[in-house]
């Protein structure tokens, strides 16, 4: 194709110069325009070997001048700066001695040289720019890769940190209940003397205890084979939902807004999974409100009931930059999977006035 375009311009330069030439050198015109083709592959496959050729050529035919130009513009384009300067400068070079010889009655020497120098220059610049705007696009592809590695990389491993959280909380549930079965089947084997009915309460601990681990140990496993979570900071341990009037005196007392719309009132009875998750999701919507919405007011919502479930609602305004401290979003994420524990959800958006809002839906059992 190149090769082609080339020799289209070649075979017009021939017809323009054989007009003007003496019948000798037609002969002689039409054996440098079958070189200056030949040269097109050379140029290609060694630019500056190539380039030099045809600029050696334009000294001796105009024929070769298209050749000379595609030398020019394709180191310019793919070489260091230095070996397509040396070769435009050999172009130019060849222009001068075959204007000098070979002269166009219309046109001057001194400006057929100025015009000659100004189009080479123009291929040059254009291939040098060519060349630097490649250049960046190629370091700008090669950073989006690297970003998205890494960030896959801190995904990972927030993913594993939180799940070695996760697994340590588990740990410390299924040790209280199976340390509440072996209390009770201790009991039952050393005093088997013991009134029916505290036998039978003993085995219904027993009982009750293996169901319940069983379930914990069922939901964790789930959780851990999943690839869809990331990491939150973890709240400290034995928080539940009844320590939430601490937690937002806490956060007023670091000059947090907070309005809370609480029907639920006194501290009541939820499973202490479900209300560890609602301090969760609470402790890390009002931080996310801090980092990135500082000094914006927001708002908490409890609502719901047993059988119908827990819903937890937060929402602020945001802020055209986002607050100081950036963020991976991996406690959002965190949260999402911590709801998935205990069987709820966790959705986040931000509505068309730009306020944010995090919903969650916890299951409260009757």
């Amino acid at each position: 194709m190149t090769t082609a375009a080339v020799g289209v311009l070649v075979a017009t330069m021939l017809w323009s110069a054989t007009r003007s030439s003496s019948a000798g050198m037609i002969g002689v015109d039409v054996a440098l325009a079958v070189t200056a083709l030949i040269l097109v592959p050379v140029v290609i496959r060694r630019p500056r070997t190539g380039g030099v050729l045809a600029g050696v050529l334009v000294a001796l035919s105009p024929v070769a001048t298209p050749v000379a130009s595609f030398a020019v513009l394709f180191l310019a384009r793919n070489r260091p700066f230095r070996q397509a300067a040396a070769v435009a400068a050999v172009s130019v070079a060849g222009e001068a001695v075959q204007a000098f010889w070979r002269p166009v009655p219309s046109l001057p020497y001194g400006w057929r040289l100025v015009l000659m120098t100004i189009a080479y220059a123009a291929l040059f610049g254009w291939g040098t720019w060519a060349q630097a705007r490649n250049a960046l696009l190629a370091e700008l592809r090669d950073r989006a890769r690297r970003a998205e590695r890494e960030q896959e990389r801190r995904v990972d491993e927030a993913r594993a940190a939180e799940r070695g959280r996760i697994a340590r909380e588990m740990h410390d549930v299924l040790a209280h209940r199976l340390s509440l079965l072996a209390a009770a089947a201790g009991a039952m084997e050393y005093r088997p003397d013991a009134p029916p009915e505290r036998l039978s309460a003993a085995a219904g601990v027993i009982r009750a205890s293996a169901h319940h681990a069983l379930d914990e140990l069922r939901e964790v496993i789930t959780l851990l084979r999943s690839d869809d979570a990331e990491s939150p900071t973890d709240a400290p341990p034995g928080q539940t939902l009844a320590d939430l009037p601490s937690l937002l005196h806490e956060a007023r007392a670091a000059g947090q807004r907070i309005e809370v719309d609480d029907p639920l009132g006194p501290p009541v009875e939820i499973p202490a999974a479900v209300g560890r998750t609602a301090y969760r999701i609470a402790q890390e919507a009002l931080t996310n409100a801090r980092k990135h919405a500082a000094g914006q007011p927001v708002r908490l919502v409890l609502g719901g009931a047993p059988g119908t479930g827990l819903r937890i609602a937060v929402s602020n305004p945001t802020t055209p930059h986002g607050g100081a401290t950036g963020s991976a979003g991996t406690g959002l994420i965190g949260l999402a999977e911590r709801a998935a524990l205990t069987g709820g959800r966790v959705t986040h958006h931000v509505d068309a006035t730009g306020r944010f809002h995090l919903t969650a839906w916890l299951p409260w059992p009757t």
